[in-house]
């Protein structure tokens, strides 16, 4: 299979990809702050109400939400694409291993795993519960310390999609306004080849219309400005929309080219693959090293100690404060003394946040009133 070069800015070299390299006038992006994820689901039930509640969706969850380190939709996901991937190494900064379109069986585009149907069927099962009955006097042991984290998911809208790679229909196309990915329905034949290919496994089957379906990036919404559904309806305010440069064009005032790109404290998911994916993750800082490195790349140390002394950055804390405060995206931001502002692309504003939260202690005797208030902490 005769293979292109493009150039892949998380992996810091030219990689191979089935076609020549082209970029979207924007690109879609979406940031996570996974230190502060309670997994309460709301986003799942957010996304699933919108968009996929109709006949043969109903194992269908474009966004979830897992546990790690062994939690998966479907389960086994990451596991079984990078048994099949092997030893990934890097250099510094610089990917030398192989991608999943470098590690390709013959005539194939690209590595793939397929997930049995019984992988989709439980969602989170056995990751937060106890699966059996425990015996008084029972206990666990562990080969390493207790840990885990909560993961939320949606298609990464890649730079190079593996599912667009792979359609043999060319059904699966990239919008050149916003980069999200989109399945065209009436091309489509149900060859799941973009199943097989998917290696975060975001594209999935209907059964009853024998069709290909994916997370359409709330692309509606974004049209208009708007932020995603997952992300408006989120509890824990984790989650950040928008869109992304290229490092070469990177803007210091666009939060997202300032999480990614100036700060570097927010790092792909399993950039190794080769996709370039443009969901981003800040890491949680109480998991093993070695596990982020392999997850979101070399970064992940540095990642974690600039999130860590937020505290004394006065711009990287009011950014991240401002994350989940708003409805409309955000074109730019500033922070000025102890308010984080953000602004629309057309320059208006649309959020201002004070960084430290206000306190009031009302009087324990209101005069005017004429009645005692109580306050509690």
């Amino acid at each position: 299979m005769q293979m292109r070069k493009v150039y892949n800015w998380q992996l810091g070299r030219n990689a191979a990809y089935i076609y020549p390299q082209s970029r979207p006038k924007k690109q879609w992006a979406i940031i996570f702050d996974l230190n502060k994820c309670i997994s309460c689901q709301t986003c799942s039930l957010a996304c699933k109400t919108t968009w996929t509640s109709g006949k043969g969706q109903e194992y269908m969850f474009w966004n979830n939400v897992e546990t790690k380190p062994y939690g998966g939709y479907p389960i086994g996901w990451d596991i079984g694409i990078l048994a099949k991937l092997g030893f990934q190494e890097w250099e510094g900064d610089k990917y030398i291993g192989k991608t999943l379109f470098e590690a390709a069986e013959k005539d194939e585009k690209i590595l793939q795993h397929l997930s049995e149907d019984e992988d989709w069927a439980h969602p989170n099962l056995g990751e937060d519960e106890v699966a059996a009955t425990v015996n008084k006097g029972d206990w666990i042991t562990m080969p390493h310390r207790i840990w885990m984290f909560y993961l939320p998911r949606t298609c990464a809208h890649c730079t190079y999609p593996a599912c667009l790679s792979a359609c043999p229909r060319k059904a699966i196309y990239k919008r050149e306004e916003d980069g999200i990915v989109l399945v065209d329905q009436s091309r489509c034949r149900g060859y799941r080849e973009c199943v097989r290919s998917c290696p975060y496994k975001k594209t999935m089957f209907n059964v009853e219309t024998r069709i290909s379906e994916k997370c359409i990036g709330c692309y509606p919404k974004i049209e208009k400005g708007e932020m995603t559904q997952c992300v408006t309806n989120c509890i824990g305010k984790i989650r950040l929309n928008g869109f992304v440069s290229t490092p070469d064009k990177s803007q210091k005032d666009n939060p997202m080219d300032y999480l990614i790109h100036e700060r570097k404290i927010a790092l792909p998911l399993y950039p190794q693959f080769g996709t370039e994916p443009n969901c981003y993750y800040i890491p949680p800082v109480h998991v093993p090293l070695p596990y982020l490195e392999q997850m979101f790349g070399p970064g992940s140390g540095k990642a974690i100690e600039a999130y860590k002394n937020a505290k004394d950055d006065l711009t990287l804390k009011g950014l991240l404060v401002l994350i989940g405060s708003m409805e409309r995206m955000l074109g730019s931001f500033k922070v000025d003394k102890d308010i984080a502002r953000g602004y629309d692309e057309k320059g208006s504003e649309v959020v201002k946040v004070p960084i430290t939260e206000p306190m009031y202690i009302r009087d324990f005797y209101d005069k005017k009133l004429k009645t005692y208030r109580h306050n509690t902490p």
